[in-house]
C-alpha cells in the first residue's frame, strides 16, 4: 500500500506583533481569524489551509509540544481562485500592499505576485494550477 498526503494543512509564520499580523493577515487580505491568545498566536483560516502565526519566543518554550521557533524570513504562497489573480493584486494595492516582484512560470501559463508582510515574510500570490491539481 503507498501512502500520500492530501494537503498541507497548516503552515506556520513566526512573527512579532500579533496586532500588526492580525491587522495585515484579517484586515488587509480578509483571513478569518479562528484563534488568538494574547502573547502566543493567531490562527487564520486560508481556504481549506490554517496559517498558524506564532511569537517564537513564546513556542520557543514549549512544554506539552515540542519546541518550534524560526528566524529571518520565511516564505509562504497562496493560490487564489480560477480568474480572480488581477482581483488579488487590485485588493493589495487598495489595501497599501506593495507588490515587489511578478513573475510568469511555466513559459507564460502562470503568474505570481510577491509582497511582504509586517514582519518582512515573503508572501506570494500564485494562479491555480501553477503546481499541478
Amino acid at each position: 500500500m503507498s501512502l500520500q498526503f492530501s494537503q498541507i494543512k497548516e503552515t506556520c509564520l513566526y512573527v512579532k506583533d500579533l496586532d500588526a499580523t492580525a491587522a495585515f493577515y484579517q484586515g488587509g487580505l480578509g483571513l478569518p481569524v479562528i484563534g488568538r491568545v494574547e502573547g502566543r498566536h493567531i490562527f487564520f483560516r486560508a481556504g481549506s489551509s490554517v496559517l498558524l502565526c506564532f511569537i517564537a519566543a513564546a513556542t520557543r518554550q514549549e512544554t506539552n509540544l515540542p519546541p518550534h521557533y524560526a528566524t529571518g524570513r520565511q516564505h509562504i504562497a497562496f493560490e487564489c481562485l480560477p480568474g480572480e489573480y488581477e482581483a488579488w493584486k487590485h485588493k493589495l494595492r487598495q489595501a497599501h500592499i506593495d507588490i515587489i516582484h511578478e513573475a510568469s512560470w511555466n513559459k507564460g501559463r502562470f503568474r505570481s505576485c510577491y509582497f511582504h508582510d509586517p514582519d518582512g515574510h515573503v508572501l506570494e500570490i500564485v494562479e491555480p494550477g501553477m503546481w499541478g491539481p
